[in-house]
């Protein structure tokens, strides 16, 4: 039995990358905090499909180790594709930046991101049909002023996965390592940025996807084997693309 993970699963694009692959009978282990959220998302996924066989893990990746814990975890089951999705923001100025928020953010967004897809690539580099889906931002291609940090973070996170995408192709690996770009998307992200409960999109944003558009976004990049990037660009019209990054591939 093959599973897909899908970290920071219990709201916005995981939860809504858990109902998609469910849908297309992909047996699931999801991954958050919340654990409460994981078991309803368990429970509606279920009551769509009895034969998609669910596992939840209840993981604080803003706790490097935990990430550590958690793969070890998952080492008895065959995981055919792994979603990084968890992930934090901060907006504010540098200068103003509340570093406690910030140093969470960057042990989500960047450690245990790091952590998970290298452990997994070292497992299933030479595993048939895997993938590694990292999700970075159209911030990770565009420094946006006022969240300088952030856009650095998912910066990190494109690089690094299209970094790792093109040594995975040099030495004839079967794995597939790909990056989701999204931008502003109706989900909790924003307002745990921002620290404002109640965010209003239709109000506060001339255009945004639904977090469901997003899934679908994944899943096309997903079904896509030849690409490395699924971007939003400033029109809000999504492409399946290759690298962007230049790629060095030997120093002199």
């Amino acid at each position: 039995m093959k599973y897909t993970v899908i970290t920071g699963a219990s709201s916005g694009i995981g939860y809504e990358t858990a109902l998609a692959f469910a849908a297309r009978g992909k047996n699931l282990i999801l991954v958050a905090r919340r654990l409460e959220k994981l078991e309803e998302l368990k429970a509606k996924i279920q009551g769509m499909d009895a034969k998609v066989h669910v596992i939840v893990q209840q993981s604080d990746l803003s706790v490097s180790s935990e990430a550590h814990t958690l793969y070890n975890n998952l080492k008895p089951y065959e995981i055919e594709t792994w979603i990084n999705n968890a992930g934090l923001g901060e907006s504010s100025v540098i200068a103003e930046q509340n570093l406690d928020k910030v140093e969470t953010m960057l042990r989500v967004n960047i450690e245990s991101l790091t952590i998970l897809s290298t452990l997994y690539v070292r497992d299933y580099a030479d595993a048939e049909g895997t993938q590694l889906i990292n999700v970075s931002s159209a911030l990770g291609y565009a420094i946006a002023v006022g969240s300088v940090a952030y856009s650095a973070s998912k910066y990190y996170v494109s690089a690094f996965t299209e970094g790792l995408a093109k040594e995975l192709e040099l030495k004839g690996a079967k794995l597939k390592a790909k990056i989701l770009a999204p931008a502003i998307t109706e989900t909790e992200f924003v307002q745990k940025s921002i620290d404002a409960e109640g965010f209003d999109y239709k109000a506060n944003m001339s255009k945004y996807h639904t977090a469901k558009e997003m899934a679908g976004f994944m899943v096309d990049l997903y079904e896509h084997e030849d690409v490395v990037v699924g971007i939003v660009d400033q029109n809000y019209e999504f492409h399946l693309r290759g690298a962007i990054y230049p790629v060095i591939t030997e120093l002199n």
